[in-house]
Order: C-alpha cells, then sequence, then structure tokens
C-alpha cells in the first residue's frame, strides 16, 4: 500500500476511490463513515482527526474567509478539472499523487489543475 491516507469530499464519486484504491492508497470516502451531507468544517475535522489528506473539488476550501485552514492538518487537494467527471479527475490526481510523500502536504492547500499546481502554506 502506497504511503498517502486520503479522504474523499463527497462530490468525489466512488470510481474515483475505486481507482485510487487499485493503486494501493489509502482511502476513505465521507459517504463512509456517514457523512455526505456534512458541511466543510467537520469534513476538514475528520480530515485531521484522522491525519488524512483531503480531496475535494469545493473552492470554498481556497477562501479563507469561509474555511480557515489556520489549524495543523495533514494537507488539503483541491482538484480544478472541467469535466469533473471521475475519470478526469483521476487521471489528473493520480499522477500528480504518484510523485509525492504524505508529509509533504502538511499545512499546505494544493490546487491541481491540467496547468500544473499551486501549493499555499497555509499554517506558519
Amino acid at each position: 500500500m502506497k504511503s498517502l491516507h486520503l479522504l474523499l469530499d463527497q462530490m468525489i464519486d466512488s470510481n474515483v476511490a475505486n481507482e485510487l484504491s487499485q493503486e494501493g492508497y489509502d482511502v476513505l470516502r465521507v459517504s463512509q463513515v456517514g457523512m455526505a451531507r456534512s458541511d466543510d468544517e467537520e469534513i476538514f475535522s475528520l480530515a485531521i482527526r484522522d491525519k488524512r489528506i483531503l480531496i475535494t473539488l469545493d473552492e470554498h476550501f481556497g477562501d479563507w474567509a469561509v474555511l480557515p485552514l489556520n489549524q495543523i492538518h495533514s494537507g488539503v487537494i483541491r482538484v480544478r478539472v472541467k469535466p469533473t467527471s471521475g475519470r478526469a479527475i483521476a487521471s489528473l490526481l493520480i499522477p500528480f499523487l504518484d510523485k509525492h510523500k504524505q508529509k509533504s502536504f502538511n499545512n499546505y492547500l494544493v490546487i491541481i489543475g491540467v496547468s500544473g499546481s499551486r501549493w499555499v502554506k497555509t499554517v506558519a
């Protein structure tokens, strides 16, 4: 199993989870723990508690006024891709994850898209 521990937000479908699992990642979907309708703060708290990198399509995770990421965390990856199909998400996400270790995401919001990635340190 690869060393990345991931938490997939509710808008990321099961096909992505299956592909990530097949690639050897430790994947948990929020729907698996009864949090499919939870708000961003609750989902972020779960990611912190379980030391998982949160994978989301939600732009609010980059909006400090909506959800400040000022707590120590294992990382948030916001995927920006059109269309937001499982295939498009997985084809962008898997090669990106393959290049990094769990600890490199600590306290970062990483925004990935077809044109590259942007790393934003969220905790000093």
